[in-house]
C-alpha cells in the first residue's frame, strides 16, 4: 500500500512580484504622508542642514504650538519664523461655518433643481438641462472677477460670511448633474403610489424621494465639503480680516 505524501503549495515567482510590487506601492503613496509629519516635528533652523534624512531633524513641537497660537511673535521669531501670528481656533471655526452652511444650501437647492430636471414635465426641459451642464465647462477662475464685483461693490459683503459662501450657496452644475441621474434611477411607482394617496409634488419629493436619497446626498455632501474646506483663493479675496480667515488662508 502506498501513500501519497503532501506536499505544501510553494510560493510562486508570481507572488512574489506581486508582494514586491504592492509594497513599492505602498511605500509610494505613504512616503509624502511621512514627509509631512517629519517636517512638522523639525526645527525649522536644522531641516535645511540635513535635507536627506528621513527621520525628524531636531525633533520639536514648536511648529504645533506656533499653530496652535502658544508662541508670541518674539518666540516665533527667535524660532526662525515670522512675527505674523495665527487664531488655529478662530480660523477652525469660520472654516466649519463656511463649509457646513455652504452644504447645507447646495445639498437641498441642487436636490430641487435635479428633481424637476429628472420629474417634472416642462417644456424645453432637455434643452434648458444641456444648458446648464454647460457650465461645468466654464473654468471657476473665470466667474472670479463678477463675483468679486457683486459682493464686494454692489452688495458691500467684504469680510463677511455671506461674501464668502453666497457664489456657491445656492447649487453648481456638477451636484445637480449627480442628484439627477440618481433620481432617474428611483422607481415611478413609488411617487404613483404616493400621488394615489392625494400627496403633492413637494410632499413627494420631501418625504418620498429624499429619504431614499440619502446615499446621494450624503455623497455630496462629503465631495461637497471637502471641496468648501479646501477653497483657497475665493475666502482670500473676500475674507481678509483676521477675524474672517478661514484654516487655508490662515
Amino acid at each position: 500500500m502506498t501513500t501519497r505524501k503532501q506536499t505544501k503549495p510553494g510560493v510562486s515567482t508570481q507572488q512574489i512580484f506581486a508582494w514586491i510590487f504592492l509594497t513599492l506601492v505602498i511605500v509610494v503613496t505613504l512616503f509624502p504622508v511621512w514627509w509631512v509629519v517629519r517636517t512638522g516635528f523639525s526645527s525649522k533652523q536644522e531641516i535645511y542642514v540635513d535635507t536627506f534624512n528621513l527621520m525628524p531633524v531636531g525633533p520639536t513641537l514648536n511648529n504645533f504650538k506656533r499653530v496652535l497660537g502658544m508662541f508670541s511673535s518674539e518666540e516665533a521669531v527667535a524660532q526662525g519664523g515670522t512675527a505674523s501670528g495665527m487664531d488655529f481656533w478662530m480660523n477652525l471655526k469660520n472654516s466649519l461655518i463656511v463649509s457646513t452652511t455652504t452644504i447645507l444650501g447646495q445639498t437641498f437647492f441642487s436636490a430641487m433643481a435635479a428633481y424637476s430636471f429628472a420629474r417634472l414635465k416642462f417644456r424645453f426641459r432637455e434643452q434648458i438641462f444641456f444648458l446648464y451642464l454647460t457650465a461645468m465647462m466654464i473654468p471657476g477662475v473665470v466667474t472670479l472677477v463678477p463675483n468679486y464685483i457683486l459682493m464686494a461693490r454692489e452688495l458691500e459683503w467684504m469680510n463677511t460670511y455671506q461674501g464668502i459662501i453666497a457664489p456657491s450657496f445656492l447649487m453648481t452644475p456638477f451636484a445637480v448633474f449627480f442628484l439627477r441621474q440618481f433620481f432617474l434611477s428611483i422607481n415611478h411607482e413609488l411617487e404613483e403610489a404616493a400621488k394615489l394617496d392625494g400627496a403633492s409634488i413637494p410632499l413627494i419629493f420631501l418625504q418620498v424621494i429624499l429619504p431614499l436619497s440619502v446615499p446621494a446626498l450624503s455623497t455630496l455632501a462629503i465631495l461637497q465639503f471637502l471641496g468648501n474646506w479646501n477653497d483657497y483663493l475665493w475666502p482670500f479675496l473676500i475674507g481678509k480680516a483676521e477675524n474672517m480667515r478661514t484654516l487655508t488662508v490662515g
